[in-house]
């Protein structure tokens, strides 16, 4: 098939942009003819919190990425989904994550649909983690246009419908792993390239920082006096979409100053695999959540996890298996921790990581794209 990829994608960074490079990776690999479509801009700078939208890492050398898609010019977006049009696709895959595109995303939708064509809406989030009064009005601009739709969680596909009134084809598949940032290094080799000591364990915290991803929670939990007994240090590794300054206030007065590893700012690809590597435990203490890559990052070096249960991060981490499943309570946190490392649960937790993980392969989620029609 002529397959489409509408959605962020090099140069701009980001965990969206790595999938949507994955997806494209495994419908060539299945002999498809694919092209990615990504934007000359994506958000005005008043959307993004970040210090800058583009990557640093090299350009990928194996994919077609077309940039022609500006997130604020209608007239563009006829012409690009004209552009599509021409193109004549069997699917065009919108990677929908926020409604400040589904105006955009609806109009290239409109302009791109030949007779053949399929419109699918691969759905990270309908409604975001936190929602203004856009995202009770816009997605359904969007979901009109759509023929059927893939989410990776239940709770995804409950969002979509209820601005779906038509019951178009919807699937679930849960969230690939993210496989292509390259294999494990030993604890010495990571431990090296971070400047840290090999003999200490390590709890990661990772990603963009903001209130819902639940961080002050961790930092309370860490300070649990059974963890400081212990050689365990906390790694924060990742850009502040917010004031960080309540976050270093709360470290200062809980005494963690010399036990938390802030490394502030956005971590390329390239370097990704230095802090998993070193993890021990990987932990999401989210407030609110649908699926995560993160966790998915970490089946990939096989290290245990420790999620709040919300959203569909439980679906993805089978509880006491290859991690922890909490509520969102400092308590339960610090009991998870503390249970991890003074019980030695690291070693059968990685094994049932090695078995659970081959639930979350790439061509499950093209299968189920495919399987929409």
């Amino acid at each position: 098939m002529k397959i489409i990829i509408v959605g962020t994608a090099y140069p701009f960074r980001g965990g969206l942009a790595s999938y949507n490079e994955r997806l494209a990776r495994e419908f060539q690999r299945q002999g498809h003819d694919v092209e990615i479509v990504t934007f000359t801009r994506q958000y005005p700078s008043f959307l993004f919190p970040g210090k800058t939208q583009l990557s640093s890492d090299a350009p990928p050398k194996d994919l077609k990425i077309t940039r022609s898609i500006n997130s604020t010019n209608i007239l563009n977006w006829i012409q690009v989904g004209r552009q599509i049009y021409i193109k004549s696709p069997d699917r065009v895959i919108f990677c929908y994550w926020m409604a400040f595109f589904a105006p955009c995303f609806a109009t290239i939708a409109c302009y791109a649909r030949t007779k053949k064509t399929k419109i699918v809406a691969l759905v990270h989030n309908m409604i975001p983690h936190e929602p203004t009064i856009l995202d009770k009005l816009l997605p359904k601009i969007f979901v009109r246009k759509v023929d059927g739709f893939v989410a990776m969680t239940d709770s995804v596909v409950a969002d979509i419908n209820t601005f779906d009134t038509n019951n178009k084809p919807k699937a679930v598949s849960p969230h690939p792993i993210y496989d292509h940032y390259g294999e494990p290094l030993t604890k010495y080799n990571a431990s090296a390239r971070l400047g840290l000591h090999q003999d200490k364990n390590y709890i990661l915290f990772f990603g963009f920082i903001r209130q819902y991803k639940g961080l002050d929670l961790l930092i309370k939990a860490f300070a649990d006096e059974r963890l400081k007994s212990l050689p365990v240090k906390l790694i924060i590794a990742g850009e502040f979409y917010e004031n960080p300054q309540p976050y270093m206030d709360l470290i200062l007065e809980l005494g963690l100053e010399k036990s938390v590893i802030l490394r502030n700012g956005f971590i390329p690809e390239s370097e990704v695999r230095n802090y998993f590597s070193i993890a021990d435990l990987v932990t999401q203490p989210y407030r609110s959540a649908t699926q995560s890559g993160v966790s998915q990052i970490a089946y990939h070096f096989e290290k245990p996890m420790l999620v709040t249960n919300v959203g569909g991060l439980a679906d993805a981490i089978p509880n006491g298996k290859v991690g922890y499943v909490v509520d969102v309570d400092v308590q339960q946190i610090a009991d998870a921790m503390v249970d991890f490392f003074t019980n030695n649960r690291s070693q059968a937790m990685i094994e049932n990581i090695k078995i659970e993980k081959q639930r979350f392969a790439w061509s499950k989620m093209t299968d189920a794209i495919n399987g929409l029609f």
